[in-house]
């Protein structure tokens, strides 16, 4: 695997896409408690939205589907991935993400965003539009509700960070990831990995994000029990009264082949009576899997206003 940054992917998918790479730039602002928040700049304008990931990933997980929409943007390192500090209480549920996502919000966009979050990204998202109404001028959830099943599609995620957290090389890791079915084609793993790893100065490669680390030392302590708070609330997905809170125009993406439920889109429905819901025929990570098709749903929200 090429030792090369993390932009060098973006030719091969903007050729994939058929357009050209816009300008993107690397950004980070420092927290008043010290730590660092990093994200991805799209486009020389103001963003008009900005993306949040899942657990586990980081703001590339949302590259192709920005060569697609061709809007200016902002993709945003969740804390404890990509390129963001890790929380030393390990904190990683969506009401201690949200003040993060507000700070980074007040700094670098200059104008009520479409507020797009996958998973945990989603769950954080409702958070800052139910906190900060302001800020927010549409919000758009990719197959996430709170109160998602964790023996379900999170399981395999656990079961697949649960083991070693160095490697010798990155292509161990995409060996791994392709035998538990994730990353696609072998070139979107190769990609995926590279973009969401580090090697150390020792040599061996590591996960970015704290998450992976987390659930190692869950595994190693025995059980589910053992798994740290902050882990199991991430898994279990609570929130509703954040999504029941929220005054923006509300977009559930549902992956068929995903996590949600027929039965979690109706409660959120319950919930959110106003909330549109959209059935799309992928997995959970909807982003990678039809990133063409995304972007055409979130481009007619931001033309929505």
């Amino acid at each position: 695997m090429p030792e090369t940054d993390e932009f060098s992917f973006l030719p091969a998918q903007a050729a994939g896409a058929g357009v050209d790479v816009p300008p993107v730039a690397r950004v980070r602002l420092t927290l008043p408690d010290g730590r660092v928040i990093s994200g991805l700049r799209w486009g020389e304008e103001a963003p008009r939205v900005t993306f949040l990931h899942g657990a586990g990933l980081n703001a590339h997980t949302w590259d192709t589907t920005l060569l697609h929409l061709d809007a200016p943007a902002l993709a945003i390192d969740l804390a404890g991935h990509g390129d963001s500090s890790w929380r030393d209480d390990a904190a990683y549920v969506a009401r201690v993400l949200a003040p993060d996502v507000v700070r980074a919000l007040e700094t670098w966009t200059d104008r009520p965003q479409v507020l797009v979050g996958h998973s945990l990204g989603g769950l954080t998202a409702a958070a800052v539009a139910a906190s900060r109404p302001d800020l927010v001028a549409r919000v758009v959830l990719v197959d996430i509700t709170p109160g998602i099943d964790p023996s379900g599609g999170p399981a395999q995620l656990r079961e697949f960070f649960a083991g070693p957290t160095d490697w010798a090389t990155r292509d161990e890791l995409v060996e791994k990831a392709l035998s538990f079915g994730l990353g696609g084609s072998r070139e979107a793993a190769t990609r995926g990995v590279f973009l969401n790893t580090r090697v150390r100065p020792d040599g061996r490669v590591e996960w970015k994000h704290h998450f992976a680390h987390l659930a190692a030392a869950a595994a190693a302590a025995g059980s589910d029990t053992a798994t740290p708070d902050a882990v199991r609330a991430v898994l279990a997905s609570t929130g509703w009264d954040d999504v029941g809170a929220v005054t923006a125009a509300l977009t559930l993406v549902r992956a068929g082949r995903g996590f949600v439920t027929a039965a979690d889109a109706d409660e959120l429905r319950r919930r959110a009576p106003e909330a549109e819901v959209v059935v799309v025929p992928t997995g959970h990570n909807v982003q990678e899997e039809d990133p063409a098709g995304l972007a055409t749903l979130i481009r007619h929200r931001i033309d929505a206003g």
